[in-house]
């Protein structure tokens, strides 16, 4: 039995007439009641009484129209949910990144999406890149955006779908004598009251990296997690600090005249599981904005 059958039956009770049912389905007023004729044959029992008025609901029409109009409402929630999984009228992402990605690379590309889908719901987590990386792992998050190398249990599941070049870049005080400077090295800032990210996060360990790498011990005063605060700090004048030069905005950020200060932003998600509609069009939104930052490509 054809559920478009069903559906024309379900209308002809409701109208009490077959000439005005067809004209709601648009056919023709004999190829609705050639229908009916084969489902009164299927059923195996009259459904309407034809009168000078229209039609009545026989005993046995009034107990398949219940059946029919359950079925009918059951095909529709069907097609209804899987119009909202791939025409993403429905759905939830869940979205990672340490404080640069979630503060100055994901507003723009969330805003997006959401112009786009206005019905998705996002959960967003800012962490470090070794949290963010387990929670992807566990499945907590769809993707994340972290430092790399992601290394520990479980990374070789992880699968990166694009990177990004980043470059910390020191920001100073307005009095300090380092303002208005392009560049700066490390013995310049030696004694500097500096305000870092917190001790072993991924930043902190390129920092600490290349400040040993050049023999220099920093007088850290200051560890905090949100680029924000640093920023506020410096401009309250409690010294320098490094923030991504995605962050700068209209600042001026100083390079690192002994050796620049690079890291690998990476975008990732677990290598054995296909990626729901939302998140895959947060994905290659997200690639998008990142290809327009760096003429990298993803991979």
């Amino acid at each position: 039995m054809e559920l478009t059958a069903l559906r024309q039956f379900v209308v002809i009770a409701e109208s009490g007439h077959i000439t005005r049912a067809a004209q709601r389905l648009g056919v023709s007023q004999p190829a609705l009641s050639a229908m009916l004729k084969k489902l009164e044959s299927e059923v195996g029992a009259p459904l309407l009484d034809r009168t000078g008025r229209g039609v009545l609901l026989t005993e046995a029409g009034r107990v398949f129209l219940e059946h029919a109009q359950a079925s009918v409402r059951r095909a529709d929630e069907a097609v209804a949910s899987v119009r909202e999984l791939i025409g993403l009228e429905s759905g939830s992402i869940r979205i990672g990144g340490g404080a640069t990605a979630v503060a100055h690379l994901m507003p723009s590309v969330v805003s997006a999406v959401r112009r786009a889908y206005p019905a998705l719901r996002f959960y967003v987590r800012e962490a470090g890149s070794r949290a963010v990386a387990d929670a992807v792992l566990s499945g907590e998050l769809d993707i994340g955006i972290v430092t790399t190398p992601i290394t520990g249990p479980g990374s070789e599941d992880l699968m990166t779908v694009a990177t990004i070049q980043d470059e910390l870049m020191l920001v100073v005080p307005e009095d300090h004598p380092l303002a208005g400077q392009s560049s700066y090295t490390w013995s310049s800032i030696r004694e500097d009251p500096l305000v870092l990210f917190e001790h072993g996060s991924a930043v902190r360990n390129i920092i600490d990296r290349a400040s040993r790498e050049s023999e220099i011990s920093l007088n850290v005063v200051m560890e905090v997690r949100s680029t924000e605060t640093i920023e506020r700090m410096v401009e309250a004048g409690i010294g320098p600090g490094f923030i991504s030069r995605f962050a700068l905005g209209d600042k001026r950020g100083l390079i690192c005249k002994d050796g620049r200060l690079f890291r690998e932003l990476a975008v990732v998600r677990r290598r054995d599981r296909v990626p729901s509609a939302a998140s895959a069009v947060f994905e290659r939104m997200l690639i998008a904005e990142l290809a327009a930052y760096s003429p990298r490509s993803p991979r």
